[in-house]
């Protein structure tokens, strides 16, 4: 396969190709620039030799700087957006290396969407009463997908490095996710597919009479008040109001239909009890960011918000529901096994991607900035 051309694009470009597809990450949105305006940021458009008019593959490609150098890693998170079941993944690759090293890149980041296994919720509760397994990874899947492990083999051989687990740049994107499968299925469906506690829960909220709406740019500050009463509850660092402000403006204003961009409110009795960020591109529904007040916590408003997301997301035609990422933690006495806990009670699956590659362009440089971020 001859290797493909590329070049800059537009965002209104970049945004239409991604609103004819399938699915998406949100992350290779143009506005997700925007949200990371400290970096600086591109679309790049792939396209058939001899064929200018016709875009096959779109990446958002954020460069961020060394220190003290003019020279940049190129990181394309969860992208670019091209066809990974291609014979030839390289005929994209290899025009991107050069154009990116044109641009003054040491090297670049990638995160192809692109499963290698994927385990049921009965598997991983049972792996975690069992005890004998402590990390997900060695217990054995529920289904291995053949087109990750052919991938890894093609990236291999192309020169770029597989990810490494805890270490490396500080930023990036989980390798392991779970997720809820959509397509086909009822709300009846659903509820069965949960825990008893998720469907208890559920109930209940709506018995107390939690009540969930959408909210708008006038919602964020809210929604922020109480992200940082979660943070200090649950012990993170939370991000600062304008974040969100930007993200909202950025996320839920793009050209061409592309992304899907809400806040979800739940209220009891004129109180706020918990408040979330759900985004859909084409097929693939996210919860981003949540919040709950530590007040009320009885009247299971986080449950009848997730509820209200999913089903929403199942309205629309999306196909996954996505709660982001999970350790691969199953040691029952680590305390992030909680987290892997409580999605598990959706009936969904964990999935893990084939993670976050590096090409490095020049390799003295690459391996400095590895270091400086390792050290940070």
């Amino acid at each position: 396969m001859s290797d493909l051309s590329i070049r800059t694009i537009t965002s209104d470009e970049h945004a239409a190709y991604i609103a004819a597809q399938p699915s998406a990450s949100f992350l290779q949105t143009p506005g997700w620039a925007a949200v990371k305006s400290e970096w600086k940021a591109e679309s790049l458009g792939w396209y058939q030799p001899g064929d200018p008019g016709n875009l096959v593959g779109v990446g958002l490609v954020l460069y961020r700087q060394m220190p003290k150098v003019k020279r940049y890693l190129a990181y394309l998170p969860e992208g670019p957006v091209i066809d990974w079941d291609a014979i030839d993944p390289g005929s994209y690759l290899r025009p991107l290396a050069a154009q990116l090293q044109e641009r003054g890149a040491f090297g670049i980041r990638m995160g192809p969407p692109v499963a290698t296994r994927r385990w049921s919720a009965q598997t991983i509760k049972d792996a975690i009463a069992g005890g004998q397994q402590p990390k997900l990874g060695d217990v054995r899947p529920d289904l291995i997908e053949p087109s990750g492990a052919r991938l890894i083999d093609q990236l291999l051989k192309l020169g770029w490095k597989p990810p490494r687990v805890a270490e490396g740049f500080a930023a990036g994107q989980p390798q392991y996710v779970f997720q809820v499968p959509l397509a086909g299925r009822t709300e009846d469906d659903l509820l069965k597919g949960m825990n008893q506690l998720w469907r208890r829960n559920i109930k209940k909220a709506a018995k107390a009479g939690v009540e969930v709406t959408r909210g708008g740019p006038e919602d964020v500050k809210a929604f922020h008040a109480l992200y940082v009463e979660t943070a200090h509850r649950d012990h993170f660092t939370p991000r600062p109001l304008p974040y969100f402000e930007k993200m909202y403006d950025a996320m839920a204003n793009q050209p061409a239909d592309c992304c899907d961009f809400r806040i979800y409110n739940a209220h009891h009795e004129g109180d706020l009890v918990a408040s979330t960020i759900w985004v859909r591109v084409g097929g693939h529904s996210w919860y981003s960011y949540g919040a709950s007040s530590t007040a009320k916590r009885d009247v299971r408003g986080s449950n009848a918000i997730q509820w209200r997301m999913m089903t929403d997301a199942l309205a629309a035609g999306a196909s996954v529901y996505d709660l982001r990422g999970i350790t691969d933690t199953l040691d029952p006495n680590d305390p992030h096994v909680g987290l892997i806990q409580f999605k598990t009670g959706t009936g969904g699956e964990a999935v893990e991607y084939v993670g976050e590659w590096d090409l490095p362009l020049n390799k003295a440089l690459y391996t400095a900035f590895d270091l400086y971020m390792r050290r940070r």
